[in-house]
């Protein structure tokens, strides 16, 4: 199931009572996979009896063959995600089959559209909406949204009208003649979906599903009250920036922007002429996108490209955030642009919460205020019994999303399987057919 939103009681109303619609989850262990362009996590989870997440396993490798989002070197990423894979499987004592996988590939796209579907005849004042419609108009809004070589990963239904009826969150048992669906729809380019496809394959997994990485994210570390008034997640990731615009409970919006933490470090090791390693070090032990008085005085070693290892620079402090602040500034303002180009600048509401591994250079967060003109946040995932510390900063957000996903968490009308009214996915095709090959 690949869909949604809040969790809304019945609509009140006359009729027979209805028992409460039973809650779908996951006890067994189950597996996610966040695959970056800097690092690659694993992590294997049970839901335990009181509902809580555990974490059995928890994998980390630093990501390779990937560069934004996308698999470029099918070889280098299928030994980063084996060795991730490996450490989680090794440390919760169990052997994966299947994962949850974060969608960064394909240049994702978000859409809102309606899609009418016929109920029962308009004289003779229809019948009740009954599961197989909702199935049904889902699977005909996503038949409708693909095509153009691209797959659709996500249709979330947002909201419902039963004939002039409107707002309404879960139609079943409702009479009318039309039901119309509101759904979000977020697709990705086919062929890059193959290559992720076969790079899984490759590792002996399936996928189990794909889960739009900004919807993670903000699964992760959004508060119930900014999902409903309206916040937006910023997921500073290393080679892209994901964007997620929640308001009402629901997932409205999501961007990809093809910018990240591994721009900045690229930078530094440019202008500064010094080893990527190195310029990686200097962001994060001394990156701060705000000058204070010191940075002048405040010499930094910077070895050389090239020179031998006694020949070492020394270079301001101040020069480090001359080369950071531009490359920060351009992605807020990207981030601002998407946002208005989206028409939900005013159902974002006054709320933004940053994550994601680049998000804790200094000043980051001053930054975005400014330029986005919205309180702002830093935003780290809740937390995740079994899981170490140093694993649960806003760089593994998406990660702890995806669990969350995994056990069930944050679906539309959970208890009725969406994938039973359309073909097999792609994704389930391609791994199939190459698995088999194997």
């Amino acid at each position: 199931m690949n869909d949604m939103a809040r969790r809304v009681l019945p609509p009140p109303g006359g009729g027979t009572e209805e028992t409460p619609r039973p809650r779908t989850g996951r006890s067994g262990p189950f597996g996610v996979l966040d695959i970056g362009s800097t690092k690659v996590v694993c992590l294997i989870g049970r839901q335990e009896s009181d509902g809580r997440l555990r974490v059995l396993g928890f994998g980390w490798h630093r990501g390779k063959g990937v560069r934004g989002g996308g698999v470029v070197d099918l070889e280098e990423a299928e030994r980063a995600i084996r060795a991730a894979v490996g450490q989680a499987e090794d440390m919760a004592d169990t052997r994966l089959r299947a994962v949850t996988v974060n969608l960064t590939c394909g240049q994702p796209e978000s859409r809102l559209f309606n899609v009418q579907w016929p109920v029962g005849s308009a004289g003779g004042g229809g019948r009740a909406v009954e599961e197989q419609d909702i199935r049904r108009i889902v699977a005909e809004g996503r038949a409708r949204a693909e095509g153009n070589g691209r797959e659709t990963i996500h249709a979330l239904p947002l909201s419902f009208s039963a004939d002039d009826t409107d707002g309404v969150a879960d139609p079943r048992g409702l009479f009318c003649s039309t039901l119309t669906a509101r759904l979000h729809v977020i697709d990705a380019a086919t062929s890059a979906l193959r290559s992720l496809g076969a790079c899984v394959a490759r590792c002996d997994l399936d996928i189990a599903e794909l889960v739009s990485a900004p919807m993670a994210a903000g699964m992760a570390v959004l508060v119930e009250d900014e999902r409903e008034l309206g916040a937006t997640v910023i997921d500073m990731g290393g080679g892209t920036t994901g964007m997620a615009v929640f308001a009402e409970g629901q997932l409205l919006h999501t961007a990809q922007l093809p910018v990240g933490g591994a721009h900045v470090t690229n930078d530094l090791a440019r202008l500064l002429s010094t080893p990527v390693a190195h310029a990686e070090r200097l962001k994060t032990l001394y990156g701060s996108t705000a000058a204070s008085p010191d940075d002048e005085r405040e010499l930094l070693p910077v070895p050389l490209v090239g020179e031998e290892e006694h020949q070492i620079a020394k270079v301001p402090r101040s020069m480090l955030v001359s080369i950071i602040r531009p490359r920060i500034e351009e992605t807020f303002e990207l981030v601002k642009e998407r946002l208005e180009q989206s028409g939900l600048s005013r159902a974002a509401g006054n709320r933004v919460v940053l994550t994601g591994g680049a998000c804790q250079l200094g000043g980051v967060r001053e930054m975005a205020a400014a330029i986005l003109g919205r309180q702002v946040r830093l935003g780290r995932p809740g937390a995740l019994g079994g899981l170490a510390d140093a694993a649960s900063g806003p760089g593994f957000a998406t990660a702890a999303g995806l669990l969350a996903w995994a056990a069930g968490e944050g679906r539309t009308m959970q208890d009725i399987d969406f994938e039973t009214a359309q073909p097999a996915g792609l994704l389930r095709r391609i791994v199939t057919f190459l698995k088999d090959r194997v």
